[in-house]
């Protein structure tokens, strides 16, 4: 315990939002910068703002997300550091996040599944951020990570720079769903 506070002296844990000095009980992001970040509630309603974009597109039961995301605010900042910057912390406190919203919801039920990367994708990238946002919500819910029921079959382009449409089109055909059997 001493050893880590003589490190952080030098090696400080930052808030990746405003860059000041985390406090030992703050994971990611300071109690203000996540204070400021806007949530959803989208968890707390069945037909939300998230689950009205899949209608007609898209056969779900629930949608939701826990922040707002704003260009060039918090919560782009966390996905950025998730998804390039190797922050699997930030994928567990982000999934600890979304296990909290989940427990005080009536409209989801307790399975985890974390969608899988193709095997070069993963090899390439070295983690796959879903299954430690995954990792998080199992922590808060206490239920198993089902990782056999949906399978990666294709490897696609990067969505990074594709509009909407071509996004849902480029993930066409790329999973399947196992019938699983006890």
């Amino acid at each position: 315990m001493f050893l880590n506070d003589f490190i952080a002296l030098f090696y400080p844990d930052l808030c990746l939002v405003c860059g000041n000095n985390l406090l030992k009980h703050e994971e990611c992001i300071c109690i203000t910068c996540l204070h400021k970040t806007p949530k959803t509630n989208c968890f707390k309603q069945k037909e939300n703002e998230v689950s009205k974009i899949f209608w007609g597109r898209s056969k779900l039961e629930n949608a939701a997300a826990l922040f707002t995301f704003n260009k060039d605010g918090n919560a782009q900042k966390l996905i950025y550091t998730l998804k390039y910057e190797e922050g699997k912390n930030v994928g567990i406190f982000l999934g600890e996040q979304l296990g909290f919203a989940i427990k005080e919801s009536e409209f989801f039920n307790n399975i985890v599944i974390a969608v899988p990367l193709h095997s070069k994708k993963q090899k390439l990238r070295g983690y796959n951020q879903s299954a430690y946002l995954a990792k998080g919500i199992k922590e808060v819910l206490s239920i198993p990570i089902n990782k056999k029921s949906l399978l990666r079959i294709e490897n696609t382009d990067s969505q990074t720079r594709k509009k909407r449409f071509s996004r849902r089109e480029n993930m066409m055909n790329s999973f399947d769903l196992k019938t699983l059997t006890n």
